[in-house]
């Protein structure tokens, strides 16, 4: 009764802090980068929470308190069912290199929602094997921007007037998924599948700004449409050392060809009272137009050391952005790679008085350096320090007694992206990474309670 109390009890608290992340994101949620318009939008951090206070490192790294969310082949290690969902709080501030001008965007957002729980048999057990399943929801890309140009224009040869076009947009992809991996003694091998789903909507809105002369003003709008099947795979391997484990990872993410559907509209408009817009008058209007989005192959790779009280890693990502089709035509992207490293350590010991919180407690940092996929004019380096740590929320007793665990995982990133030599926009980032992991073992047989 102690553990289904107990999970019971933190299944309403997570569900608390869901509500309140949901509302405070739509409560809170402004423009955000420019750059979104181009590609698949802003790529979001992909890793779990755990991993973000470590640069990012994913590729070998496994751990049974939470879920690695790029390498398939970590569920394989799954020996208790784990509950693990994060969310962040995204504070960007843009800069332009010509203009001492800032503007700064807050954003709260959900970044995953995972389960994975043990389906091995008793006889892989004995056997020193396990598999494990997991699914989830969680997104991959944002597009939230909003940019306004004030100019003169030139209507007749004596006569000026100014111009105020406003480009706005919003979308973003998203996928649902499902993986399962087995780990035969010290081989991981998985796969992770599901089906993506976005969309993207961007317009352009010219008005002239005029007190003696009613001019129209103009809307051209397009709706993207996307959804399709993708597929990942992933292997880990590890090699017992004299004072730790060697860890080995890779993973690749294949090519996704998403049907799409466009709507194209050219009118003219009117704001309502409420600053939204009535369409006046229809120039132009097509819809459904079917083509394909070609979002293009991810592979990574990485090894890390480990021991009771520390970790290290390092891991490496490139992706084929150059490959990237939208109704066949290339937009403003490139190949990009990343570079990550990061620590943790645990300070507990097999004698340490429970009594000690802080000893419990897992202590991270790391960094990522890499190239931004878009690119206008030059390369937008993208880097980030990071640091984090994760807090037991159930004590050493319960832990080891009831085979209980709940984590508060926290994580934050300081970085930047943009380039100094560029007439374009530098983006600095901060993200506070906030996550619960839990344990509960629903599918397995008690003795008693």
């Amino acid at each position: 009764m102690h553990l289904a109390n107990l999970t019971t009890a933190w299944f309403k608290r997570i569900f608390g802090l869901l509500i309140f992340l949901s509302i405070f994101s739509f409560v809170s949620a402004q423009e955000n980068s420019p750059y979104s318009r181009y590609g698949i939008g802003d790529i979001v951090p992909n890793q779990n929470i755990v991993s973000r206070g470590m640069g990012g490192i994913s590729a070998a790294y496994t751990d049974y308190r939470s879920i690695n969310l790029i390498n398939p082949a970590a569920i394989g290690n799954t020996a208790i069912t784990i509950f693990d969902v994060g969310g962040e709080i995204d504070i960007r501030t843009l800069k332009s290199n010509s203009s001492p001008e800032k503007f700064r965007a807050t954003n709260t957002l959900i970044s995953y929602l995972q389960l994975a729980f043990p389906i091995s048999s008793a006889k892989m057990k004995r056997r020193g094997n396990s598999w494990g399943l997991t699914f989830g929801l969680r997104p991959v890309s944002r597009i939230s921007y909003k940019i306004e140009k004030i100019e003169r224009i030139q209507l007749l040869p004596n006569f000026n007037d100014s111009l105020s076009t406003i480009n706005e947009g919003s979308g973003g992809l998203n996928q649902i998924n499902i993986g399962t991996a087995i780990r035969i003694k010290n081989l991981s091998f998985g796969i992770n599948t599901g089906y993506s789903f976005g969309n993207k909507d961007y317009s352009t809105r010219k008005s002239f700004l005029n007190d003696t002369v009613i001019y129209y003003q103009s809307n051209t709008e397009t709706q993207v449409h996307f959804s399709g099947l993708f597929l990942n795979l992933g292997a880990q391997y590890t090699i017992k050392l004299a004072h730790g484990t060697l860890g080995l990872g890779a993973y690749g993410n294949l090519q996704q060809d998403l049907k799409a559907k466009t709507d194209n509209f050219e009118g003219t408009f009117t704001y309502d009272g409420n600053g939204g817009t009535v369409t006046i008058d229809t120039v132009a209007y097509t819809k459904d137009i079917k083509g394909t989005v070609k979002v293009p192959a991810t592979y990574g790779g990485g090894f890390n050391f480990y021991n009771k009280h520390w970790l290290f890693g390092v891991d490496f990502e490139t992706t084929n952005w150059n490959s990237y089709r939208s109704y066949g035509q290339k937009e403003a992207v490139q190949d990009n790679w990343t570079i990550r490293a990061g620590a943790q350590y645990f300070p507990a010991k097999d004698n340490t008085p429970s009594g000690k919180y802080w000893s419990f407690v897992r202590y991270r940092a790391g960094f990522y350096y890499g190239n931004d996929y878009i690119k206008l004019d030059k390369n937008r380096p993208a880097y980030a320090v990071t640091i984090g740590a994760s807090f037991p929320l159930v004590t050493s007793v319960q832990h080891t007694r009831f085979g209980d665990y709940v984590m508060l995982n926290t994580g934050f990133e300081f970085g930047a992206k943009g380039n100094r030599q560029t007439q374009s926009v530098r983006e600095n980032i901060t993200r506070i990474n906030i996550g619960i992991s839990m344990n509960a073992r629903w599918f397995q047989k008690r003795s008693f309670d």
